[in-house]
């Protein structure tokens, strides 16, 4: 709190532009998040704020506008993410979202070439780059002019990337985004150390997700199946072991003839896994077979049903996330 951090100034004209262009209505707490968060970044007292809020209930959207904000004073910014296929996702939704604006957004992943991953590290190091969205990768890239650090579901880094992540934010505003917090990260917020915004009033149209616990049954997975391809929506299955992976996702094809059914994992080849995924959000695919890599902040909103095998070898934690992919 005694440390001085960088004041950002107010919004400017194309802050207000920015936000009006965003497609859906923000909720009251979303608002009050935003708010806080612009506040904390006006001060001169460093931000470091949790935003702890459900799956789907727009935590991305409050870090697009800090960002942007962040980026109209020329400062750069830091987007850390758990994993390779939500570094993509946030990659495309903040390309999409400011696509009228001249900000440059580079990703670092395993999805991107040694090569292009080298450039992204020069230009952060020139200062070309405005936001960089990346895994831990990020975290050896020597960033020129770093003015916010955004970090998604903290509790899925190891100690040894958090003390890089310390190193990073010394000076630093930071905004820590979460659906399920560590206890020591809700314990922090909760004596003060960290300001903390509480996103609880669903989006418009969001229906509560309905949750069945029941013993395997062939027959209750294909119906299960058939009855979310009827309505045109798609299906996660989610079996959490890489060796036999194949087996259940040819076992699951064979009791629904008529569905288009892959599967995916972390151990796969980039491209392999990106074709795969992408085929899936097309619609190519009615059934994606897959490890707990799609646990965190993966959208896609056409896939309404989810079938967890073996869910009493999983965390809460993670059950929590798995549910919010689907609805």
């Amino acid at each position: 709190q005694q440390s001085a951090g960088y004041a950002f100034g107010k919004d400017t004209v194309w802050q207000r532009e920015f936000e009006e262009m965003f497609p859906f209505e923000e909720t009251e707490d979303q608002l009050n998040a935003i708010a806080d968060t612009k506040a904390d970044m006006e001060s001169h007292r460093i931000m470091d704020r949790l935003i702890c809020g459900d799956v789907g209930y727009g935590k991305t959207e409050i870090a697009i506008r800090a960002a942007f904000k962040a980026v109209q004073e020329g400062k750069q910014v830091v987007y850390l993410v758990p994993t390779t296929i939500l570094a993509q996702q946030h990659y495309n939704t903040f390309v999409q979202r400011m696509k009228d604006f001249p900000i440059n957004i580079a990703l670092m992943s395993r999805f991107r070439t040694p090569s292009e991953i080298k450039k992204t590290v020069k230009d952060l190091e020139k200062g070309m780059v405005d936001i960089v969205i990346g895994t831990h990768r990020v975290l050896s890239a020597d960033v020129k002019d770093l003015g916010l650090l955004i970090i998604d579901e903290e509790q899925r880094f190891g100690v040894a990337h958090k003390e890089k992540i310390k190193k990073l934010k010394e000076n630093v505003d930071v905004l820590t985004l979460t659906a399920t917090p560590i206890p020591r990260t809700l314990h922090m917020s909760l004596i003060g150390i960290r300001d903390m915004s509480v996103l609880e009033e669903a989006p418009n149209d969001r229906l509560p997700i309905q949750t069945f616990v029941c013993e395997y049954n062939d027959e209750l997975v294909r119906e299960a199946i058939v009855r979310e391809m009827a309505r045109g929506g798609q299906v996660y299955y989610v079996y959490n072991r890489v060796n036999n992976i194949a087996d259940i996702a040819a076992q699951t094809a064979k009791l629904v003839p008529e569905a288009n059914v892959a599967y995916v994992h972390g151990q796969m080849k980039e491209h392999e896994l990106e074709r795969i995924m992408f085929d899936f959000i097309n619609g190519e695919i009615d059934v994606l077979v897959s490890t707990t890599i799609i646990e965190t902040g993966l959208d896609i909103s056409n896939v309404n049903t989810m079938i967890i095998h073996d869910s009493d070898n999983l965390g809460l934690s993670q059950l929590y996330q798995l549910r919010g992919r689907v609805g």
